[in-house]
């Protein structure tokens, strides 16, 4: 990698076609004034009173916002409800040039929400309270699973690369069912040559016949491995997961990069140090979609990973929010890195 290589895949990033395919979550954020506190009439209770309300896409909507940040064009493809927050997500998204054509609606499902309060004290300090957690509870009903894959098929034919996030730790309860795994395997047998990148945080040694980008712990979890720092034994089972799938695994290992695991070899693309206060909610989303947008513009898997690390640096800045990082912010953030590759 040096600057011109660099400079010459992020410029190809820019109308790259990506389907994401997945879990849309919102994220809701209250932010509240203690300060305001009344008590009810009712309960006797302290009334918190929000003074403002944002809304963000969350999970699969992370990683589209994050892909069209890189100047990707971005189709989503998942299911909300058809409720007030379905209507926020809609929004956020489309706020982000996101196009959302393709989203299946259902009034028997809720849109998943995220609701995180920040509490504003009277010393002024911000703090988050509890998180509030809408999600569906049972499994997904067969004719929007169906629907899904019907439409997965429909639009693979139009897009330069697949990113698929399986948000939901339940079985089946989430757009990533089993039936949408082997829909997705059967496409990657059929065509090798189209990047489809899977995340997932409780499912990822079920996928078959795509890339995957799972962090440490998840994959040795895969394997039924015990956790372990050690950065050989962590290698070692990302090595076994990319002979089980028959395609690359990138798998992050925090501060230390991320792992580019074949059959054949494993390499080590580092990651660039950030000094300061971070937020890493939300980094592993930027780096799946700079890894993703970045194989779409030609990379080598070695090269997307070094463009995951840089894009990944960059969110891990944005505090109290889930971060993005365009093309601009990538490249500065190479160009200050002291020691790069």
């Amino acid at each position: 990698m040096n600057n011109e290589r660099l400079q010459n895949l992020l410029g190809a990033m820019a109308g790259q076609r990506l389907l994401i395919v997945g879990d849309y979550f919102l994220d809701l954020y209250l932010e509240i004034d203690q300060r305001l506190a009344e008590p009810s009439l009712e309960t006797g209770l302290d009334a918190h009173q929000v003074v403002a309300r944002r809304a963000s896409p969350g999970a699969a909507g992370n990683v589209a916002a994050n892909a069209r940040a890189l100047g990707a064009e971005v189709m989503a493809l998942g299911v909300i409800g058809d409720d007030g927050n379905g209507h926020d997500l809609m929004r956020a998204l489309e706020r982000r040039g996101v196009v959302t054509d393709a989203l299946v609606h259902s009034d028997e499902l809720l849109t998943p929400t995220y609701t995180k309060p920040l509490l504003t004290g009277v010393d002024g300090q911000v703090r988050e309270m509890n998180r509030l957690d809408i999600k569906n509870r049972r499994p997904l009903p067969k004719p929007i699973g169906a629907e899904l894959l019907r439409r997965l098929h429909a639009l693979a034919g139009e897009v330069d690369g697949i990113i698929v996030n399986d948000q939901v730790p339940e079985p089946d309860h989430g757009a990533i069912t089993a039936r949408l795994r082997a829909g997705l395997a059967a496409l990657g047998a059929a065509r090798p040559e189209l990047p489809i990148t899977v995340d997932s945080r409780k499912r990822i040694g079920l996928y078959d016949q795509v890339m995957l980008k799972p962090n440490e712990h998840e994959t040795l979890s895969a394997l039924g491995w015990a956790q372990s720092d050690d950065l050989a034994r962590i290698s070692a089972a990302a090595q076994a997961l990319a002979l089980r799938t028959g395609r690359v695994v990138f798998c992050t290992v925090g501060a230390r990069g991320c792992l580019v695991c074949t059959a054949e070899d494993v390499l080590l693309a580092p990651a660039v140090p950030v000094r300061g206060d971070i937020d890493i909610v939300g980094a592993g989303d930027t780096a799946l979609a700079a890894i993703s947008t970045s194989l779409c513009a030609g990379a080598t898997p070695y090269e997307a990973a070094l463009v995951g690390n840089l894009a990944a640096s960059v969110s891990i800045r944005c505090l109290g929010t889930t971060g993005t990082a365009s093309p601009q912010q990538i490249m500065a953030a190479y160009e200050s890195w002291p020691e790069r590759p």
